[in-house]
């Protein structure tokens, strides 16, 4: 992978989008899926689901999770032509907190239902992810005319998380 990109470049764009396919393993081991929406804060990226969620579950018993985020791309004022959207791609770890386990800016941030209610509220899980490794991206910080250079597309980066604590 030739691209190059910095960490902080990474975060940022990831700060920026709110989205991305979180993968996990069920209890038998198969892959599985989520779209979520999520918020970033101090190098760690957080979801509120329901506790009852199956992957809340999954996540509780093995916390390796992958996570891709992405960016859509346009064609400015041609819109019917279709684009590769940018992406993030990175392993973490992940773990379940209760709302009062996080700071109180990023409860405010995070899309949680009623807020009125504090049976719903008791429902709500959290999951935490921080980032190991390196992020691997494509089409990050580059126009579309870039990324037609598919070598040079591709970047790789250091996610900066290993002083992170879980």
């Amino acid at each position: 992978m030739s691209g190059s990109i910095t960490t902080e470049q990474v975060w940022e764009a990831i700060d920026d989008a709110y989205f991305g396919v979180l993968a996990f393993v069920n209890r038998n081991g198969h892959p599985r899926t989520a779209g979520v929406c999520y918020v970033v804060d101090a190098r760690s990226l957080y979801i509120s689901t329901d506790r009852d969620m199956w992957k809340v579950r999954h996540i509780a018993a093995n916390p390796n999770v992958s996570m891709t985020v992405t960016m859509p791309k346009r064609v400015p004022f041609l819109p019917f032509i279709k684009v590769p959207a940018a992406t993030v791609t990175f392993k973490g770890e992940a773990q379940i907190l209760a709302v009062g386990d996080i700071p109180p800016h990023v409860f405010e941030q995070l899309p949680k239902g009623d807020e009125t209610d504090p049976a719903a509220l008791d429902q709500l899980a959290i999951i935490r992810i921080v980032p190991r490794g390196d992020f691997v991206t494509y089409g990050i910080n580059m126009s579309i005319m870039q990324m037609r250079k598919h070598e040079e597309a591709h970047g790789r980066a250091p996610c900066g998380t290993d002083q992170v604590a879980i």
